[in-house]
């Protein structure tokens, strides 16, 4: 479709055909917001979008809204500010608390790949240079600027905000805009209504154009409790005397494990077996959930029973020496798709062992380390070498924090109203097309899956 410049327009940015990278241009011809501002993650050909310059000059932005603190809706806010982006960066206080300790650990991250590239000699960049670094990171951060939920705010002249409840993770909002009579709703990324840690997402009031994720799109949780399979595999894997690693999403899916964990050991569904928490970031988070009581379901006889239970694991050297330890044990340590982090130590010590059991805990995007282990792949390039994975390997997705397909469905439904059009990001191609083809066959909705760079005219969506 060609592009219409008619305002009010919504151009995307990112997330459209693909499950990262989400950014939506709101633009009514006098003033531009980004709803979102994500890295694109996975497959190569993504990860280099984050080379190119943005579609639009980053000082031609008036005001960016986010969704959540999770690295596919942040990570690229670094790289807009140093780019010379210098308005507001609107958020709830969750999702900026946790947005203190992502973005700086990205920029990190991203420091320490230019080094290692630089040392390999394998970067398509020379010299390799991070896309940004920790300090660009600290800096982003300045322009943070708190929103409460159910709060309505002007985020820019003539364009009204609302922060309304996702579930997901701790912060999360779905973002509803008002601006001259039209109405434009984010769902950013939904939860699930039987999340054991977070609330469920709010119901979709009456809006005129809805961009809904798709993660889960094509499919739906399994039917079991996740929490007794990951209890059947510690079990196993600990007679054996293995070691269970545990790859988790720092912010979010480590409390959900960690609580899983403190449940089955409470009702003996797991032996007392010693457990590590190495990442010093789900540490810091758990504090910033335990501020945040109102926003989930944890109470604080489940925050202690479930700190007691593992060992926290800060430094550097506390992390190599768990390589060496040996089991049984169960190690819990990001990143939650092998993308990068200390889970990546363990797995080259421990991965090549039948003994052993590598979990994964969540969506693991095509492109990843994660995926590839989860479609059988049994080699895994890491830090320039060949690790032969003979580890047991579950993919349990039922600890996924996203709405799945039947979800999605039903939280569409409670809408009073249909919008007049739907437009459905954030998922893989056959996710967001599986998903379009329920909302028209099962609600009757005008639906459509965008295109990368694509802008559409919101007084006539199509």
């Amino acid at each position: 479709m060609s592009a219409d410049h008619h305002f009010p327009s919504l151009r995307f940015l990112g997330g459209a055909g693909t499950v990262t990278g989400s950014k939506y241009l709101v633009d009514t011809g006098r003033r531009r917001i980004l709803v979102d501002c994500g890295l694109f993650q996975g497959y190569k050909m993504l990860r280099e979008r984050n080379r190119a310059p943005l579609a639009v000059r980053a000082d031609s932005i008036d005001a960016v809204v986010i969704t959540h603190a999770h690295l596919d809706h942040t990570g690229y806010l670094p790289a807009l500010v140093r780019d010379g982006y210098d308005g507001p960066i609107h958020a709830t206080s969750g999702t900026a608390e946790l947005s203190g300790l992502v973005l700086p650990d990205s920029g990190h991250l991203l420091e320490e790949e230019a080094l290692f590239a630089a040392r390999q000699g394998s970067s398509i960049h020379h010299p390799p240079t991070p896309l940004y670094t920790a300090a660009d990171a600290v800096k982003s951060l300045k322009s943070f600027k708190v929103q409460e939920f159910d709060a309505p705010f002007e985020v820019a002249e003539g364009i009204e905000a609302t922060m309304v409840p996702a579930g997901h993770i701790l912060g999360a909002a779905q973002v509803h805009l008002r601006m001259g009579g039209l109405s434009l709703h984010f769902t950013g990324d939904l939860g699930r209504a039987d999340d054991p840690l977070m609330k469920p997402p709010r119901a979709l009031g009456s809006v005129d154009v809805l961009v809904t994720e798709s993660t889960y799109g094509n499919r739906t949780h399994p039917a079991g409790d996740p929490a007794e399979e990951l209890g059947q595999l510690v079990t196993r894997v600990a007679k054996r005397g293995g070691v269970v690693l545990i790859a988790a999403f720092a912010v979010g899916r480590a409390e959900t494990i960690l609580l899983a964990l403190s449940r089955l050991l409470a009702r003996g569904g797991i032996p007392s077996l010693p457990v590590f928490l190495n990442s010093p970031m789900a540490i810091d988070a758990s504090r910033i959930y335990q501020q945040h009581r109102d926003e989930h379901r944890l109470s604080q006889k489940d925050f202690k029973a479930m700190y007691q239970l593992a060992t926290m694991t800060r430094t550097a050297d506390e992390s190599k020496l768990l390589n060496l330890r040996g089991g049984p044990m169960i190690v819990i340590s990001a990143s939650g798709m092998l993308t990068g982090g200390r889970i990546l130590h363990h797995v080259s010590a421990y991965g090549s062992d039948p003994k052993n059991a590598i979990v994964l805990a969540g969506y693991q995007a095509p492109g990843t380390r994660g995926a590839a282990l989860a479609r059988g792949q049994r080699t895994l390039r890491i830090y320039g070498k060949d690790v032969p994975i003979r580890a047991e390997v579950a993919a349990l997705d039922g600890f996924s924090a996203h709405a799945d397909s039947d979800a999605l469905v039903q939280w569409l439904k409670s809408a009073p109203k249909p919008p007049r059009m739907t437009y459905i990001t954030h998922g893989e191609p056959e996710s967001a097309d599986a998903l379009r083809l329920r909302v028209k066959h099962e609600l009757g909705w005008h639906a459509r899956v965008p295109e990368h760079l694509e802008t559409v005219n919101l007084r006539n969506p199509r």
